[in-house]
């Protein structure tokens, strides 16, 4: 069984047909993400696609409400909001496993790399 095309004619197939084809992959990666749940509110959306406030910032820069519903975004909000997932986000593949820069090494002592524990004097 066969499912049917998607429907170019949304905003953000739009966005993404404006986009160079290397950033298509990355687009649809963003895309799936905002629109995996359409009735869920940007804000929430955005604070697990963004990091720190660039989603509030995005929205703001926007004059949108953080509970615009991601269905109501015009491709040209698209765009900009590939732009800002872009310029914020780590490129896939920066970090070694487990989101570890390469070459690093975990810290064997239980703290953070740099870190030491306090002395026990007496044991």
């Amino acid at each position: 069984m066969s499912r049917p095309a998607p429907i170019d004619h949304t905003p953000a197939a739009e966005a993404r047909a404006t986009l160079p084809e290397a950033d298509a992959a990355a687009f649809d990666r963003l895309a799936h993400a905002v629109l995996a749940s359409r009735s869920a509110p940007l804000g929430p959306l955005l604070r697990s696609q963004l990091p720190g406030t660039a989603g509030v910032r995005w929205l703001h820069q926007e004059n949108l409400s953080p509970t615009t519903r991601p269905t109501a975004l015009t491709a040209d909000q698209w765009v900009s909001l590939f732009h800002c997932w872009t310029a914020v986000a780590p490129a896939p593949g920066s970090g070694g496993p487990g989101g570890r820069k390469k070459g690093g090494r975990p810290a064997t002592h239980g703290h953070a790399p740099g870190a030491a524990a306090i002395p026990r004097w007496g044991q």
